[in-house]
């Protein structure tokens, strides 16, 4: 496990912390540490121009290879940027799907007409996509899913039919990539396929979910006779379910380093406000604060071990402990944040009422735990994937 870096490392941490440094300011500067989880409806337009300056000075697609345009940057460089990142105030990327998620996908499985098409739009920041994977009845358990697509050869394009929910800033996307059933009758993860499908038609309905903070970044979306071009499968049809699991690998990436970061600005928020308010004069509260430090300490020297697994196309079993454990802490954390606010995180002082960063980290943090895997199913992974134990016994339904 790599716990330190080069002297040529630190000379590119210098290097990124003095470009945010000098380039976060004027129209930019109002960004800063926004645009996270639980504020991603603030400034999509004003944060897309800033997504494309951060690739007009090349610093957007930085694991890319230099042939698709990308950096090329070592996995200690790519740690680096991140966590510069998130400490300058850099502002949750609108494009973060396509960047950490479908870019490296296409990179892996798509073929040379896809890369040619659909990567220059993520690499300059200027086409947006979103996740077509949980349904009503799908949601941890992708086995499940139930959007149809069927291939009509008269017009040689994919027709699809069903429903997609929790799609993060499908509002705001161009495109959205579906796991659809793609053989009639098929169940389980047999015969889905990978689809590349525009959001602008006729045949597709994008309805916002309200949540608990009052914002709407998750939606539904309907697929009522949609449809996209033959070409745009990424693999073949039936290879969607092999193709989705590698996508998901992507987010267990470096940019877990980043996350970590933003953790680390709520958690020293935290700590000023209890210092100002007096809160970190409770031993109780001193005590949890250590807690959650312990914790964030862990979990960066547990997500470095992943990123030096010598073999990166395969995640080792303790990378499935992940999501679980800073689901778990994160939601910890917005609980403390409430009880340092006290009575003041109860209260909304003035129109137009918006919630403050910590208030939002707490009612936010209450989905940690569900959304990307909820912690029952992940605790399921964890036993029969990384444990050998035998699978939980399932009831069939009358």
């Amino acid at each position: 496990m790599k716990l330190t870096f080069s002297h040529e490392d630190e000379l590119f941490r210098q290097e990124i912390a003095q470009w945010l440094s000098d380039n976060l300011i004027g129209e930019y500067e109002q960004l800063k540490f926004r645009g996270g989880p639980g504020d991603e409806h603030m400034f999509p337009n004003e944060r897309k121009r800033w997504e494309q300056h951060l690739a007009a000075a090349g610093w957007l697609c930085i694991g890319w290879p230099r042939e698709f345009g990308g950096r090329g940057l070592t996995i200690n460089q790519q740690v680096i940027f991140h966590e510069e990142y998130a400490r300058a105030g850099g502002p949750g990327l609108v494009g973060h799907i396509g960047i950490g998620l479908l870019g490296p996908t296409l990179l892996q499985f798509g073929s040379k007409e896809q890369q040619q098409r659909f990567l220059p739009g993520i690499l300059k920041g200027t086409e947006y996509w979103c996740q077509g994977y949980s349904e009503p009845g799908a949601g941890s358990d992708l086995a499940n899913v139930a959007t149809k697509a069927r291939l009509d050869e008269t017009d040689n394009c994919w027709h699809i039919q069903g429903q997609k929910v929790w799609t993060s800033l499908a509002h705001e996307a161009d495109w959205c990539f579906v796991l659809a059933r793609t053989e009639q009758g098929s169940t389980g993860h047999h015969s889905l396929s990978f689809l590349l499908v525009p959001l602008d038609q006729p045949g597709v309905d994008i309805r916002p979910i309200t949540q608990l903070t009052g914002t709407s970044e998750f939606n539904e979306v309907f697929f009522d006779d949609a449809v996209t071009d033959a070409a745009n499968i990424v693999g073949k049809p039936g290879e969607g379910w092999r193709i989705a699991m590698a996508l998901l690998g992507h987010e267990r990436g470096v940019s877990t380093l980043g996350q970590q970061m933003q953790f680390s600005n709520e958690l020293n928020e935290i700590i000023r406000i209890a210092i100002s308010n007096g809160a970190a004069s409770d031993p109780h509260i001193r005590d949890r604060i250590a807690r959650a430090w312990e914790g964030l300490v862990v979990m960066r020297h547990h997500a470095l071990r992943m990123l030096s697994n010598p073999n990166q196309s395969q995640q080792p079993p303790e990378a499935l402990v992940y999501k679980l454990h800073w689901s778990s802490w994160h939601a910890e954390l917005g609980k403390l944040a409430m009880d340092v606010l006290g009575p003041e995180g109860l209260e909304l002082n003035a129109a137009p009422y918006q919630l403050s960063r910590l208030q939002s980290l707490y009612l936010f943090s209450r989905a940690d735990t569900i959304y990307g895997g909820s912690n029952e199913i992940q605790r399921n992974i964890i036993a029969e994937r990384a444990l050998g134990m035998p699978k939980e016994p399932r009831t069939k339904s009358a």
